[in-house]
Formats: structure tokens, sequence, C-alpha cells
């Protein structure tokens, strides 16, 4: 289960592999999560995304694209998103997660060639496709990223990818299709909805509190959250819980009724309800496989 720490805005804090370098490397499965959708996020690192088998649906602020084998994406920095299979099948792919400074070498780096790029509010996110040759090269980049993840010289050579995979875009940008609209006000109170929801999670969390901390209507909060996760606020909500539970499931010697009751559920029968409606499986089967 891929554990997502949050910071006090909100954006995923992300737990980098190397110390002092700011790299995040996974191969990772779609049934990892719950009900095969990850957590919709933000981060300030720059995300890229390979499908290896399978396929998924990703959400970038709303906008939902599809993904095969031999597709990814690429996910500017703060932008909301998260993967996800409404059939519930399987997808194997890899997730590098870069953070724009590693390319920062001089301001006038920043100021000419990256700047430009993470500050393009026109820009969320651009789909990779292997049968373009400058989007393939950046699909086996970030294969190269992820086979070279134990060398003892894995910083360098990320670094060395990741500057390959920034002349690309570069080189290419201009002729990505843009997107109008997105600075959206309605993006930042669904950030602090949620951001409310991943605090407050363990207490009793209604509607009208969830709607209170985005300062919408309850009915404000139904519809936005139907426009950008295509979900109400209950379902997120219990998704989160469930996400935690399966956390301390693997980690914590705590029973399964101590556990429903940490992660906000009011009562074990339910918890247990849930999580094999989500999650396919009862909660005492899911720790004995874990």
């Amino acid at each position: 289960m891929v554990k997502v720490d949050i910071r006090k805005d909100g954006a995923e804090n992300v737990k980098y592999d190397y110390d002092g370098y700011f790299a995040y490397v996974r191969k990772g499965l779609l049934s990892s999560y719950p009900g095969f959708a990850a957590d919709s996020h933000w981060h300030d690192d720059l995300e890229f995304i390979s499908v290896l088998s399978g396929d998924m649906y990703y959400n970038v602020n709303g906008e939902i694209v599809h993904l095969d084998a031999g597709q990814g994406i690429w996910v500017n920095a703060r932008q909301l998103h998260y993967g996800f299979s409404p059939e519930h099948t399987e997808c194997n792919f890899y997730c590098v997660l870069l953070h724009p400074m590693l390319l920062c070498a001089s301001q006038q780096i920043d100021r000419d060639f990256i700047s430009p790029i993470i500050s393009d509010e026109s820009l969320p996110y651009i789909l990779l496709d292997s049968r373009i040759l400058w989007q393939k090269q950046i699909l086996d980049a970030i294969c190269s990223i992820y086979e070279c993840r134990e060398s003892p010289l894995a910083p360098l050579l990320i670094q060395s990818l990741f500057y390959k995979i920034w002349e690309q875009m570069s080189e290419n940008v201009k002729n990505v299709r843009r997107r109008t609209g997105i600075n959206d006000r309605r993006l930042s109170i669904l950030k602090d909805m949620l951001s409310y929801i991943q605090d407050n999670y363990s207490d009793k969390v209604t509607l009208n509190d969830i709607a209170a901390a985005g300062n919408v209507s309850s009915s404000t909060c139904l519809v936005i959250f139907k426009k950008y996760l295509q979900d109400t606020p209950a379902n997120y909500l219990i998704r989160y819980r469930l996400k935690k539970a399966m956390e301390l499931l693997q980690k914590s010697d705590l029973s399964i009724t101590e556990i429903a009751f940490d992660v906000g559920f009011r009562g074990a029968s339910y918890f247990a309800e849930a999580f094999r409606k989500t999650c396919g499986c009862s909660p005492s089967e899911y720790r004995a496989r874990s």
C-alpha cells in the first residue's frame, strides 16, 4: 500500500528515495489502492507515469485521459491528479516524481527553461505516446530511471536522465495542445476541502463540515466533487479511511475493531462491509496476505 503524507497546505509531502536528493521512483500496481483508485493529490514535484501493462484512467484537474500500455503522462507541478480504474482492472506502471529544482543549475537555466514550463497554467499535463519519437524518448528515460535506481550512482544518473527528458520537453512543448480555463478558483476550494478530510478523517466528518472547509454551500461542495473527482465527498472520505486502515493492517498489531475506530468508522461491521466492497476481501484476509 502506498502511503501519502500530507503537508499543512494539503500538498503531498513526498518521501524521496535518497537523502538530500529529490527523486521518488517506484513500480506500482493499481490494485495496491482501495477500489483501484489513488487519492486525488498534488505536489511540487513533476510526475511521470509510464504504463507497462494493462491500462488506467488518469484524472488531472477533472479532465480524464485513458492510458494504455506504451503510453504515459507528465503532470505539471501542483496539479490535482490521480490514477484509477472504474472496472477494477490491473495496471502495472512506473511512477517517477522529480522536483524541478534538480534542473536549476543556475538562475538563468531556471528563468529560461524551467519556470516557463512549470508556471504555464495552460499546460497541466502532457499525454505521452511511444509512437511519437520525442515522447518515446521520455518514456524510455523513465524506464532507465527505474532500472538505475539501486546503482551507487543513482542520484547522478537520474539527474542526467532528467536533463535529457527536459531537453525533449523544452524542444517540443511548443507543439503541445494548450488548455484554457485551467486556473479555476474551484480547484483551490477543492484542495481546501480535501485537506480538511485528510486532516480530520478519524473524527466525525459531515458534508457541512467539508463544505465549510471550502467556504461553500453543501450543494456547491457536491457539484465541485462531481466535476473534478467524479465522486461524492462521502465516497472520498470512505476511500481515504480505508487507505489508512490498509496501512494499519500492514504495519500495526491493532485489532480489526481498533483499526475501524481509529480511522473514523463507527462500527466494526460497517468497516468490514465497506472494506470488502472496496478492496475485494475482508480486513483480516488483507492482513494475512500483506
